[in-house]
């Protein structure tokens, strides 16, 4: 009787090149190389927050421009060659916008420098007159003659106190190594990014963890749906404000609207901030310089519209149900990163709070479909 033949042996795989073999690692090791990968990151940014704003603003510009980029790069045209048009087209854009505006600009600033004086007299004037009468009204017990030059002193030097802040942040030497910074080194980063963003994205990609690459796909997705709907929508709506504010603030006569417009629709993006300080700037410049309250119910009559414009129209347009970011969280956001990191945190707030939003609602998800959450109470 023949034998059954022997079951042949199979070569041996080498431990590296056998998945089965390698060492998994524990729960509590993939939770110190995220935690020590975060806090990395952290001083990271807290040793080089001073050098990366060009870098960040490179890498926005990079992400906003992808999409058109990857369109005429699909018609057959040169990736690079595309690129290097899209930043060309940026530049030449912010070119002309500048120096169509900067002879208003300097002539709008000068005006304003000019005026301080003037604006802290008739501040000043304001508030003696509302004390004197809460004065008439309490009593002098309550409000003395020290106090009313007090604070009426002091409401005058606010304005002088802002004026020289200002002055001497245009004029130091690194705001202006910041700014020189962001026009030479952006757009050059910028390029560089734009042209190879794809290649970029796709080495990421190549290193995520096998087990939960599907998984981290799927939030960075979500985040990238967000945080475009975002950025493209509020540049959108902070451009279209800041051209009606400052076209319809110079129109009714303010003479510092077109600085006061410009500013109002730039810090829309900050929800209310934008809004609420064009509103309260504007309003105090029209009671200073017009006599009547004709010019005052004009200067009104615009932010009444720019607002309705802002809250019916653009929002709902650009914006809409899309992106799944509160105004409160934005605020929290960018004040948070302003704190912690300057400039430079209030580029990467909005990404930062997109991010843990979509975490967030994703754990949620788990939570609420895992047995912590379904696990009915024990019965007695």
């Amino acid at each position: 009787m023949a034998s059954a033949p022997s079951r042949a042996t199979p070569p041996s795989t080498p431990p590296e090149e056998n998945p089965a073999a390698l060492i998994r690692p524990t729960r509590a090791q993939r939770i110190g190389l995220g935690v020590g990968l975060l806090v990395g990151l952290w001083l990271a940014l807290d040793l080089f927050a001073s050098i990366l704003a060009p870098f960040v603003a490179a890498a926005v510009i990079a992400y906003a421009l992808d999409p058109p980029t990857s369109r005429l790069s699909r018609l057959g045209l040169p990736r690079g060659v595309v690129a290097l048009f899209m930043i060309f087209a940026l530049l030449l854009g912010v070119l002309m916008f500048a120096l169509l505006l900067y002879p208003l600009l300097i002539a709008q600033v000068g005006l304003l420098v000019f005026r301080i004086p003037q604006y802290a007299t008739l501040l000043q004037g304001w508030a003696s007159n509302v004390l004197s009468d809460l004065q008439e009204h309490f009593g002098s017990d309550v409000v003395n003659d020290r106090i009313r030059e007090l604070i009426a002193g002091q409401a005058a030097a606010m304005l002088r106190v802002l004026l020289s802040t200002v002055t001497g942040l245009i004029g130091s030497g690194f705001a202006l190594f910041n700014l020189l910074s962001l026009a030479v080194v952006t757009p050059v980063v910028g390029f560089y990014l734009l042209r190879d963003w794809q290649v970029v994205i796709e080495r990421v990609d190549s290193w995520l963890p096998l087990r939960y690459r599907d998984v981290i796909r799927a939030q960075a997705t979500e985040v990238d749906r967000i945080l475009s709907a975002w950025v493209r929508g509020q540049a959108m709506c902070c451009m279209i404000l800041a051209l009606f504010y400052a076209f319809g603030l110079t129109m009714v006569g303010l003479d510092l609207g077109l600085v006061v417009g410009l500013s109002a629709g730039i810090l829309s993006f900050i929800p209310y901030v934008g809004s609420i300080s064009g509103a309260l700037t504007s309003l105090g410049l029209a009671l200073a310089q017009f006599p009547d309250w004709r010019g005052v119910t004009l200067v009104g009559g615009v932010l009444v519209i720019g607002h309705i414009l802002e809250g019916y129209v653009l929002y709902p347009r650009f914006l809409g149900d899309r992106v799944e970011l509160p105004a409160v969280w934005v605020i929290f956001a960018l004040f948070a990163g302003a704190a912690a990191f300057g400039f430079l945190g209030v580029m990467l707030a909005v990404p930062v709070a997109a991010t843990i939003g979509v975490l967030c609602r994703f754990w949620l998800r788990r939570y609420l479909s895992s047995s912590l959450y379904l696990d009915p109470p024990a019965r007695p």
